[in-house]
């Protein structure tokens, strides 16, 4: 006789034990890591999870077991971005209400490949993006927005849009800008694109007009709000009137800096930003959501026409006629999982003035670590920050020193800092995404870059 097959995630009772023993196993995997990730380094790490047995073993071990074991693990490894000396990358520490609403995301599954997979998830989506479009958009008339899983499918669509518009068009970007930029031209089997030098971090408006002078035919010009390694902003209002000048359209790659728009303190430093055509924004970075949550802003909705496609399984002509929304037009994806619930769920918990203040708080200890590298005596601050971004280094120290500082820290489990190349060094980076770190978790991180100079 056949064993009953396994619960299913909408039986709430079968559920809600398993959840127990998800978070008794993070807890119990935060405990044994004692730090912002494993120490070891990736052969330590590997050889522990490879010691966990069989990926497939003939007979299971049974939900719990299973749970226990590997999410007990998974945290055990993990690189923890709510650990405030984990300040490498943009990799946020997702709010628990987020991550709340995720798992009713995957309980639920709906897919918003048709509407009779997804009613209300797509209501709500049509609904968010909307708002969100509005936010980036104030002053146009038919903005919208498409769920992207992040800047490197947001900037994608952004060129594809633009190549539909124009053809075989030319992308000029800076130094500084992302490097799927250049992945999107290839697969969209466009130009390489032209690449602007930015010695200061940033576009230089004089710089790109004589990059666009020679240039015929239609062209896209990229500006970034929230450079990769520095966090800089390029001079938003400038470059529109530059490209505009020119004849070009404005993509601006925000996905790091657009977020601060919710911020009435700094939101001026995103002047220009509506003046773009497209603009992506991504909400796991600062805006706590668990990966992914990206949205592709546009400032005339008509311009997502071009995206339109016809699967008759899905939106069937007749279907479409007698009321049925289309979704397939909504992205370059066909099955897509519900990201806007948890996003949904944020922006009505917390509202405008709570996320911005929750972008207040990491731009303010982007200052503080400014200010405690700068009277550290042995280091080197690059720059005032802009968003929350923070590069230093040992005074006097060769790259190779500094590479070794990183990497010591990231295999004794102690700290994680990115690494970033500016004014022809290298420096470490830390990009503080924790609105709950404090005062003396940025004094220690300083004292161990100090410790493991002093090696």
């Amino acid at each position: 006789m056949r064993a009953a097959p396994p619960p299913l995630a909408a039986d709430s009772t079968a559920l809600r034990p398993l959840v127990d023993a998800v978070l008794d196993a993070l807890r119990t995997g935060a405990e044994e890591r004692r730090g912002p990730l494993p120490a070891g380094g990736p052969a330590a790490v590997a050889a522990r999870v490879g010691a966990l047995g069989a990926v497939l073993p003939e007979t299971g071990t049974g939900p719990h077991e299973a749970i226990r074991t590997l999410v007990r693990a998974l945290a055990a490894g993990a690189a923890d971005p709510a650990h405030p000396l984990c300040a490498a990358h943009l990799h946020t520490p997702p709010l628990a209400l987020a991550a709340a609403a995720d798992l009713a995301a995957s309980a639920l599954n709906p897919s918003l490949d048709s509407w009779d997979q997804a009613p209300a998830a797509s209501a709500l989506e049509a609904l968010v993006t909307a708002a969100l479009a509005a936010e980036v958009y104030p002053a146009a008339p038919g903005p919208d927005a498409l769920v992207t899983t992040g800047g490197t499918e947001s900037n994608q669509l952004a060129l594809l849009l633009a190549r539909e518009r124009h053809g075989a068009i030319r992308t000029v970007v800076g130094a500084n800008a992302h490097h799927s930029f250049h992945r999107a031209a290839w697969l969209l089997g466009l130009p390489e694109p032209v690449v602007v030098p930015t010695p200061r971090g940033t576009v230089d408006p004089a710089a790109l007009d004589a990059a666009l002078a020679p240039l015929a035919g239609p062209v896209l010009v990229v500006a970034t709000a929230g450079t990769t390694d520095e966090g800089l902003i390029d001079p938003l209002p400038e470059l529109a009137d530059v490209a505009a000048a020119h004849g070009a359209e404005l993509h601006v790659d925000a996905a790091y800096g657009g977020p601060v728009l919710l911020s009435p303190t700094h939101r001026r430093l995103l002047e220009g930003l509506g003046r773009a055509r497209t603009v992506t924004v991504d909400l796991h970075k600062l805006g706590w959501q668990p990966a992914a949550a990206g949205l592709l802003a546009v400032r005339d909705a008509a311009d997502l026409a071009v995206l339109g496609h016809t699967a008759d399984y899905l939106n069937a002509d007749d279907d479409t006629e007698a009321g049925l929304p289309d979704l397939l037009g909504r992205s370059l994806r066909t099955t897509r999982r519900p990201d806007v619930l948890k996003v949904a769920v944020t922006l009505r918990a917390l509202g405008r003035s709570g996320l911005g203040a929750l972008v207040d708080a990491c731009m303010d200890r982007a200052q503080d670590l400014a200010d405690l590298v700068e009277k550290a005596p042995g280091l080197d601050l690059r720059a005032r920050p802009t968003l929350t971004t923070v590069l230093f280094r040992p005074q006097g120290a060769t790259d190779g020193t500094v590479a070794a500082i990183r990497r010591t820290l990231l295999a004794e489990g102690r700290a994680v800092l990115g690494r970033a190349e500016a004014d022809g060094r290298l420096w470490l980076k830390a990009t503080l995404l924790n609105p709950h770190a404090a005062p003396g978790d940025l004094a220690q991180l300083i004292t161990l870059v100090e410790g493991s100079t002093q090696r």
